[in-house]
């Protein structure tokens, strides 16, 4: 089996250390995002769904698929998504102040704004109810639809806890009702390796967004998992296997 690995040039180099694991663990042969060879196999790492359908089109099997990374990258549609399916969100499309202004295709935090003087709303841009809970949200990693992994990331300085930009980050036990919620959302998408983030909000979670390219620095940083290489043997037994996903009833819970 030949797979490739495929980053944006930029983000290759920002990510070495994952990179290198990839082409440990694996024997992949990385390639920019302009790449559009064959392969028996390829890891998509760029957040452009539309690399994942070019390859799928052509009966390769692709980790994450394209359906993921267009809902994952689109957080209007991701939201919609979700709240569509019982996950309790912060309100979307929100008139009041203050709100949180986000990039419909950000990640990491990068340029998620709170405003606090009334705007008209600007195209490219998601506006989101803050939650109670400001600086803390929760990090769920899954391989294969399955929990590996969930740190607790909290900023006594920031209302963003990315731990990239500077938040604290701690391992984290979910109680059931968490679980479930964290198992439900999983359960609605198809997936190989993702990060799912929520947001607390008068104590109880609420979904955020999904992380399609997600990092593993909190992992490496905070355990002793080796989850790249969890992810790696995963893709070994799967590369030539669909992904089945079995849904599970909504929790009990609603919209925020």
């Amino acid at each position: 089996m030949s797979g490739i690995l495929i980053y944006t040039k930029e983000d290759a180099r920002r990510n070495r250390f994952a990179v290198q694991k990839f082409i440990e663990y694996l024997g992949v042969e990385l390639k920019d995002e302009q790449y559009r060879g064959n392969a028996d196999f390829v890891i998509n790492r760029t957040n452009h769904y539309e690399i994942a359908e070019f390859y799928e089109n052509k009966g390769i099997r692709v980790f994450n698929p394209a359906s993921l990374s267009r809902l994952a990258n689109n957080k209007q549609l991701c939201y919609e998504f979700m709240r569509k399916n019982g996950v309790p969100i912060m309100e979307i499309n929100y008139k009041n102040v203050p709100a949180v202004k986000k990039p419909v295709d950000g990640r990491g935090g990068r340029d998620v704004v709170m405003i606090t003087q009334k705007e008209e709303f600007e195209e490219g841009y998601v506006y989101q109810k803050p939650c109670s809970d400001l600086g803390k949200d929760l990090r769920v990693w899954a391989v294969g639809g399955k929990i590996t992994a969930s740190i607790l990331r909290v900023s006594k300085s920031d209302f963003r806890s990315n731990f990239c930009l500077g938040g604290e980050a701690v391992p984290y036990i979910m109680n059931e009702r968490e679980t479930r919620l964290a198992e439900y959302v999983l359960s609605l998408v198809k997936s190989d390796y993702i990060g799912v983030d929520f947001l607390f909000n008068n104590g109880e979670m609420v979904f955020n967004e999904i992380e399609d390219t997600v990092g593993a620095r909190m992992v490496y940083a905070k355990t002793r998992m080796d989850i790249l290489k969890l992810y790696c043997d995963y893709i070994n037994k799967q590369s030539q296997k669909g992904l089945s996903v079995s849904f599970l009833s909504p929790p009990d819970c609603h919209d925020m």
